[in-house]
């Protein structure tokens, strides 16, 4: 339900299988809605056979609306860094191309700091190099109406995550 006089932000990550990420962003207190989607690339409008074709630039991703008096963005990123290897170049799991890379997509200056800052503090914790991308975003595209809550829709299927 949405609260009046709350001005709601958007986060937008990529960590592999965008099912698998809408999954648990989707069940935090303070996130408001999610949708999966593409971004990072070239291509306008990109289906999902062409961004899993690797040629568009596009990575699988997930905007998330949230109430910044329910869930701060740091607290996001935090949960971010936790759902998925940041450590792996274009790949997750079994899963593996450009459009599976793990990245954060800034919207404002103070997403970017926010972003930087969470992830050098992350990197204390690990023994590889991130490989997490912090970009500008740019479009968002969303995917195709049968990716959105797929796990809802499809109780018996699960990520490999």
């Amino acid at each position: 339900m949405a609260e009046k006089n709350v001005k709601y932000e958007m986060a937008v990550f990529a960590a592999g299988c965008f099912w698998h990420i809408e999954e648990v962003f989707s069940k935090l207190k303070g996130v408001v809605k999610t949708r999966v989607g593409y971004t990072g690339g070239t291509t306008k409008n990109p289906t999902y056979e062409q961004v899993s074709s690797g040629k568009t630039g596009h990575t699988e991703a997930i905007e998330i609306t949230f109430n910044p008096k329910g869930i701060t963005y740091k607290e996001l990123l935090e949960v971010f860094w936790k759902v998925h290897n940041p450590t792996t170049l274009n790949r997750q799991g079994p899963d593996i191309g450009t459009n599976y890379r793990s990245a954060i997509f800034y919207a404002d200056k103070k997403q970017k700091e926010t972003a930087i800052q969470s992830k050098e503090e992350y990197e204390k914790g690990v023994t590889k190099p991130i490989v997490t991308e912090i970009k500008q975003l740019d479009t968002f595209y969303p995917a195709e109406e049968y990716h959105q809550r797929y796990f809802e829709k499809h109780r018996k299927f699960s990520c490999n995550i």
